[in-house]
């Protein structure tokens, strides 16, 4: 059983090399790259169950014990959101069979989607610092060649600042990683916990963790979001919902793992600066939102709101507020692909991204204009859908935790989020339509039902929210209670 936990990084990885060999072949590109994915997130999904029947999954590699070798780890968490990952580039790939056009798909996007798949559940996996980095490079360097897929003027500009920020941020990363293993001797996380505890984070580990902070947070879109909505506008938008959707969640979930189980003994200097970062990572992406009038730039600076707002939990640092942060976590990780593929079609049809010269299109597409409604309702946080859950809890937790201006600067942002959607929709699906019945531009099936699927998740996931709630209660119990962790990895081992 255990063996089958490096299989959601390995699995992509493999087939994506397979991939280049069959560039010739789009059809059978499509077909192997559809099946990979839907199998990868059944496998998740029944590995996720599994942890919740018998514990923490470790996997040893090399039969090396740790912390000397490399390790696997799989707890609710990881599992979550690896599951969720490949849930949404299952549905992506779908869109992208419709709209990528066979230039594209000839140019190795799909192989890229695997190495970038493979990085991210890599990241989401792995139980040592060394290889979350190298999980981190494969995922930035597949996303590198995705981002200029096209090659237009608008990619090669934005994939210059993207490339140069991430170089930045990894080299940071890596001389972070080498100062935290003079100090402790160890990059095994559940090691490094205890290493970390028996020290008592004095100054030079509080110094250290700080710099983890900052190289996260470049690569979360916290505070430091400078590169995010030009990088996340300029893609196809197939790729676009992959990187709103999954890109900024691992250096989040990094975030999550570092400041619960490793840097967590001084809280009232490392959370209060996750808390000031996320209050302008909220203010600033409520600002972005209403000032532009490109659709692309407006749902991105959306993401970055959502990046302030998930973090807030973290820097809120109770058990409601963690639990509130997963399940806005994994809501906005589908709803934001949903978003994107939904602004993706609203410009195929309409020819153009900016909103002064769309007005009506839900006479003429009635499904894609209910459809975006339900995105904006759920993002906004209305009751029952996915966004509320998440919202309520966060709200709870800082209650709780007297956060009364992280409480208000949460709420606020959520009402500048429904504001920038519901201009969107007022302004682009309501009023008097400009397309005649002449000019209608088809509406694809492969292009509507991926959304009409990711509104079904949303859907679900907010009315059935019970149904995951064991499985996020696992996982705060996990974060909050490290532990849990160290026994499953240190005194029990993989196989």
């Amino acid at each position: 059983m255990n063996n089958l936990l490096v299989l959601p990084m390995v699995l992509p990885l493999l087939v994506g090399i397979l991939l280049i060999f069959l560039r010739p072949f789009v059809k059978w590109q499509r077909v192997i790259s559809f099946a990979t994915l839907l199998f990868t997130f059944g496998l998740s999904i029944y590995l996720l169950f599994h942890v919740q029947q018998e514990g923490i999954i470790t996997l040893d590699f090399g039969g090396w014990s740790p912390p000397f070798g490399i390790s696997f780890v799989g707890d609710s968490f990881s599992l979550l959101l690896t599951a969720t990952t490949y849930f949404i580039a299952t549905i992506c790939s779908l869109y992208s069979f419709s709209t990528m056009g066979k230039d594209k798909e000839n140019m190795f996007v799909y192989p890229l989607v695997h190495l970038l798949l493979a990085g991210v559940s890599g990241s989401f996996l792995t139980g040592d610092l060394f290889n979350l980095y190298v999980c981190f490079e494969v995922m930035l360097l597949a996303s590198y060649a995705l981002i200029v897929l096209g090659g237009e003027r608008v990619q090669l500009r934005e994939a210059i600042k993207y490339v140069l920020v991430n170089v930045l941020s990894s080299f940071i990363f890596l001389i972070a990683i080498a100062y935290l293993y003079g100090v402790t001797g160890t990059l095994n996380l559940a090691h490094l916990s205890v290493r970390i505890a028996e020290a008592g984070q004095p100054p030079i580990l509080t110094t250290i963790a700080i710099v983890f902070l900052l190289v996260f947070s470049l690569k979360a879109g916290l505070l430091l979001y400078f590169w995010l909505p030009g990088a996340y506008g300029a893609p196809p938008m197939a790729i676009a919902a992959l990187f709103g959707a999954l890109l900024t969640k691992v250096g989040i979930y990094a975030l999550f793992r570092f400041f619960t189980m490793l840097f967590y003994h001084e809280p009232e200097l490392t959370h209060t600066i996750i808390a000031v970062m996320a209050i302008v990572t909220m203010v600033g992406g409520s600002i972005g939102a209403v000032a532009y009038n490109d659709l692309r730039k407006i749902v991105s600076y959306n993401v970055v709101i959502a990046v302030g707002f998930i973090l807030s939990g973290l820097a809120i640092f109770n058990e409601a507020a963690i639990e509130g942060s997963i399940y806005y976590l994994v809501h906005d990780m589908i709803v934001k692909a949903f978003l994107f593929l939904l602004v993706g079609v609203t410009i195929y049809l309409s020819g153009t991204q900016r909103l002064e010269r769309m007005s009506g299109m839900i006479r003429n597409y009635p499904l894609l204009g209910w459809l975006f409604f339900l995105a904006t309702i759920s993002l906004a946080g209305i009751p029952p859908l996915s966004g509320f859950v998440g919202k309520v809890f966060v709200a709870q937790g800082a209650i709780d935790g007297q956060a009364f201006v992280l409480l208000a600067v949460t709420l606020i942002s959520s009402i500048f989020v429904l504001y920038s959607l519901l201009r969107i929709f007022r302004t682009v699906f309501w009023g008097e339509t400009i397309i005649g019945t002449d000019e209608m531009v088809p509406l694809r099936t492969g292009m509507i039902l991926p959304c009409a699927l990711l509104g079904a998740a949303t859907l679900a996931l907010g009315l059935g929210a019970e149904s995951i709630s064991g499985i996020v209660q696992d996982a705060v119990n996990t974060l909050l209670n490290p532990q849990i962790y160290i026994d499953a990895v240190l005194n029990r081992g993989g196989a």
